[in-house]
């Protein structure tokens, strides 16, 4: 419980209206997209200006409260799941964009502006955001920059910390720290820009974010390839990157994944495929054009049977709408879904997939994999009902044999949904003991009343 007196601090500061204590108001803050026990806060902020917010964190620290900031909540490892002792930070009231900078191409923003909003402002300059999560019609910056999210676009145009050029934030203390610059080069003191990207709330709060922008690409492809069997669609993968082609986009869906999108979707897919490619090829026409003609031909190589070229702008927006209701598809068929995000040097793609399909037949689960295929992120969907405790135990099982045989290929636990309390446990068969605890002295050095997210990444 809080004391009445801080209660009433927070009131004083946010107002009375911004303080929200009631219980089914707190369950709605209790939870994330990962399927992981709920925990409600002691309460909810909402906070308005900068000011306001580094008043809280310093109210925060005196009293050793635990601070979860949330954004939209889109998190699929736990790192928005609250503390009960502790408060909720929402961002939904940051939520301006402060500055497009069309002459040396970047944006400031606070960490509560949605994603596709600024993708969407920019584009109409004829600038370009590339990092484009599942979740960008609803997830917010901040949470982009502090999982370091990644999207369809990944394979050429990288992910969220490849934009970041600076940030603004509060840290443990309360203090205002600004790291990074608008220039293109900054090579001043620590990179703290790059510490922050991916700490998941653990090292500070964001309250300020300058990103790179680029010019909009002249000319796009978007092509559908069908195969037989996943296993052709995965070498035919590996065939791509290793001629040198960079696609923006190469997605990949399984049967089950491909017959779930369609009936959800209507977009007309294949149903009769064993797996999908989606491939978008960008840049200069001539380049796109030749390009596009040798995918076509390294996919025929592998027992491609049906090609597709959307042949206007509708066409490729049906596409990719399609590729993003994958998990919303999914997620309709049975009660709890669980989407992992184990990758994999591209190369080891097909070895991958043939990993999933012994995993999903010893375990006698549904599991259905779509994904990043191009950048060897691949989000293996295990379909199934967290009630059932028989089923619960196989799938816990099965998650710890999808890491390993990430691992084993030379890949990683989280390629984008980041470690959060889902992936804390496993943390140390990737990167080492050693490596855990100089996390976890870090964290003490820079918080050490450890309010910051506690219990995240490094399980402290």
């Amino acid at each position: 419980m809080i004391k009445k007196s801080l209660y009433n601090a927070f009131q004083d500061i946010v107002g009375k209206d911004h303080v929200l204590t009631e219980p089914e108001d707190l369950v709605t803050y209790s939870y994330d997209a990962a399927p992981l026990d709920s925990v409600s806060p002691a309460a909810v902020l909402m906070p308005r200006t900068s000011e306001e917010l580094g008043k809280i964190i310093v109210l925060c620290h005196e009293n050793r409260l635990p601070i979860t900031v949330r954004g939209a909540g889109t998190n699929l490892s736990g790192g928005t799941i609250p503390m009960a002792n502790g408060i909720v930070l929402l961002t939904q009231l940051f939520n301006n964009i402060i500055e497009i900078n069309e002459a040396d191409m970047y944006a400031i923003v606070q960490p509560g502006v949605v994603t596709a909003k600024l993708a969407s402002r920019v584009e109409a300059l004829g600038l370009f955001y590339p990092p484009d999560p599942g979740s960008q019609a609803v997830s917010t910056l901040g949470g982009n920059v502090m999982e370091n999210a990644g999207g369809l676009r990944g394979l050429k145009y990288g992910v969220t910390k490849d934009y970041v050029m600076g940030l603004n934030f509060f840290d443990a203390m309360g203090n205002h720290i600004r790291t990074g610059s608008k220039t293109v080069k900054c090579v001043t003191g620590y990179n703290i820009t790059g510490l922050m990207i991916g700490s998941e709330g653990t090292l500070g709060i964001l309250d300020e974010i300058t990103l790179k922008l680029i010019p909009y690409p002249e000319h796009r492809k978007s092509i559908i390839t069908a195969f037989k069997s996943i296993e052709d669609a995965s070498e035919a993968v590996a065939d791509i990157i290793a001629s040198r082609i960079v696609p923006a986009t190469l997605e990949m869906m399984d049967k089950f994944t491909i017959q779930a999108v369609e009936a959800f979707s209507h977009a007309g897919l294949p149903t009769d495929a064993g797996a999908l490619l989606l491939i978008e090829l960008d840049g200069y026409p001539g380049q796109v054009e030749e390009d596009a003609s040798k995918v076509v031909a390294i996919c025929q190589k592998h027992g491609a049977y049906q090609t597709k070229t959307a042949r206007t702008d509708a066409e490729r927006e049906k596409i990719w709408a399609a590729r993003r209701s994958a998990l919303s598809a999914l997620a309709k068929l049975k009660p709890t879904l669980v989407l992992e995000d184990a990758t994999v040097p591209r190369s080891r793609i097909p070895d991958m997939v043939k990993g999933l399909a012994k995993i999903a037949q010893k375990h006698q689960l549904t599991i259905g994999t779509f994904g990043h295929a191009g950048d060897g992120n691949l989000h293996p969907t295990i379909l199934t009902d967290r009630r059932d405790k028989k089923e619960w135990l196989k799938v816990e099982k099965a998650i710890e044999d999808i890491f390993s045989q990430a691992l084993a290929l030379g890949g990683t636990l989280s390629g984008e949904h980041g470690t959060g309390i889902a992936k804390s446990a496993f943390l140390e068969n990737e990167i080492g003991k050693a490596s855990v605890d100089f996390s976890r002295r870090l964290r003490k050095a820079l918080d050490p009343n450890n309010i910051l997210n506690p219990g995240k990444i490094s399980g402290v």
